[in-house]
């Protein structure tokens, strides 16, 4: 069963401006902290979170992206959005809208019995 579906992604150049959307579950929306999670196969990391929002609304954000994307929760829709701002070739990625019972595990416990991926969006921003 799906239970997390990102949507929003595109091609914008560089300065621009992107809103992703993750629809969730019921239960995951209100059980589980829920983040974005980008991967880019050109790199050997495996990923980077770069946001994070619990089911207290608070946030966590990477430094790469602090002060320039915002994620916030939408309870009417189940839905968490990242609004991506000012926008580098940098950002260019894969991103995964994710869940788990923790916000520091949405990367490290891929997989686990508690964490979930969406199906991933592409976001590709030219300079």
């Amino acid at each position: 069963r799906v239970e997390l579906v990102e949507s929003g992604g595109g091609s914008v150049q560089s300065g621009g401006s992107l809103r992703l959307s993750c629809s969730a579950s019921e239960y995951l929306f209100n059980h589980r902290c829920m983040g974005w999670i980008r991967q880019d196969p050109g790199q050997e990391v495996e990923g980077e979170v770069v946001a994070s929002i619990d089911t207290d609304g608070s946030t966590i954000y990477a430094d790469s992206v602090k002060g320039r994307f915002t994620v916030a929760r939408d309870s009417a829709n189940n839905t968490i959005n990242l609004y991506m701002n000012r926008l580098k070739p940098e950002d260019t990625a894969m991103y995964y809208c994710a869940a788990d019972s923790q916000c520091g595990l949405l990367l490290k416990s891929k997989g686990g019995p508690f964490n979930d991926w969406g199906q991933g969006t592409q976001v590709t921003v030219s300079s």
